[in-house]
C-alpha cells in the first residue's frame, strides 16, 4: 500500500493514526513523501474498519520522540517511525527503549539530530546585508538533516529585534523581528542572497582566528570530530584550517603560539617537558 503524503511530521502523523485506526500493519505501508516516487504498482486507499474501534491513545513523550527522529534524512524514516508506533499502539512498549532493536535505532537518530542542530548554533555564520532584502543578516548552511525549522528559535532569542535570514539546500527562515516565517523549498532568490553575502569584518575575524591558533595543542582527530570538514568551506576561517594544520605538522607544534607570535622578541615559550 502507498500512501502518499506532504512530507511533513504532522500529515505522516494524521495518517499514521488512520492506518493505525484500520489495522494496517507497518510491512504492508510504502510512505511517499513529496516528490518521492513509488514501486510499480498503484496507490491504494487504506480499506474503512469492518466495524467501530476503540479511540487509538498515543503517549506524548512518544510523539516527541518520533517528531524528532523524523528530521533524520533517511530512506526509511517514516517506515522506522511507524513500525514504533504501531507496536507501541498494540501494547510493546519495549519499541522505545535502548534495547530494543528498533529503539535503539530511534534514540540513535534523536542524538544525531540534536547534534546536527548543535552544529547549527555553533558553526553559523551570519554577514550583514544592504541589498534591500527584508533582513539585515544573512546565513548559508547545509545541515545533515531536517533541523531548520527546529534550531532557528535558539537566534531569534540571541538576536532580539534584529532580522535575519538562514538558507539552505533545501529550505529557508526568515525572522522580521516578531514573527517567524518559513519557506520550504528555499526561494531562489533567498538562497543567492546568503550564498553570495560578504562579511566585512571576515579578515579582521581571519586574521584573530590565524593568530590565536595554538598548533602545539592541534589534536587532528579531535578538531575534525568538533567541527566536521564538511563546514569548513562554509566558515570564513575554513580556508586557514588546512594550513595551519600542515604548518603544524611541518614543525610548528614546537612553539606554544602561532607563528606570527612565536617569532616576535620576547621570551620563548616552550611546550611543556621540552628541554
Amino acid at each position: 500500500m502507498q500512501v502518499r503524503f506532504d512530507g511533513s511530521f504532522d500529515d505522516w502523523r494524521d495518517r499514521a493514526r488512520g492506518l493505525l485506526q484500520t489495522g494496517v500493519a507497518p510491512h504492508q505501508v510504502e510512505w511517499l513523501g513529496k516528490g518521492e516516487l513509488g514501486g510499480l504498482f498503484g496507490e491504494s486507499v487504506a480499506p474503512e474498519p469492518i466495524k467501530p474501534r476503540p479511540p487509538i491513545r498515543i503517549p506524548r513523550p512518544l510523539l516527541v520522540e518520533l517528531e524528532s527522529a523524523a528530521r533524520f534524512r533517511t530512506a526509511d524514516r517514516w517506515s522506522l517511525l511507524y513500525r514504533i508506533l504501531w507496536r507501541v499502539a498494540k501494547g510493546d512498549r519495549t519499541a522505545r527503549l535502548v534495547g530494543d532493536a528498533d529503539g535503539s535505532e530511534l534514540h540513535a537518530r534523536i542524538k544525531a539530530v540534536r547534534r546536527e542542530a548543535h552544529h547549527m548554533h555553533a558553526f553559523l555564520r551570519f554577514s550583514p546585508t544592504d541589498r534591500g532584502s527584508a533582513s539585515g543578516y544573512v546565513a548559508w548552511f547545509e545541515p545533515a538533516h531536517d533541523i531548520l525549522i527546529s534550531a532557528a528559535p535558539h537566534f531569534a532569542e540571541r538576536m532580539g529585534l534584529h532580522s535575519w535570514m538562514i538558507a539552505t539546500p533545501d529550505d529557508a527562515v526568515l525572522w522580521d523581528g516578531q514573527v517567524m516565517h518559513y519557506a520550504n523549498p528555499c526561494p531562489p532568490t533567498w538562497r543567492e542572497l546568503a550564498q553570495t553575502a560578504q562579511d566585512p569584518g571576515g579578515e579582521l575575524w581571519k586574521t584573530y582566528y590565524e593568530s590565536t591558533f595554538n598548533p602545539a595543542r592541534l589534536n587532528r582527530d579531535v578538531l575534525q570530530t568538533n567541527l566536521p570538514v564538511r563546514f569548513w568551506k562554509n566558515l570564513p576561517e575554513g580556508p586557514l584550517i588546512p594550513q595551519l594544520m600542515s604548518r603544524a605538522r611541518a614543525g610548528a607544534q614546537r612553539d606554544g603560539q602561532a607563528e606570527r607570535v612565536a617569532t616576535r622578541p620576547g621570551k620563548r615559550i616552550e611546550r611543556p617537558g621540552q628541554a
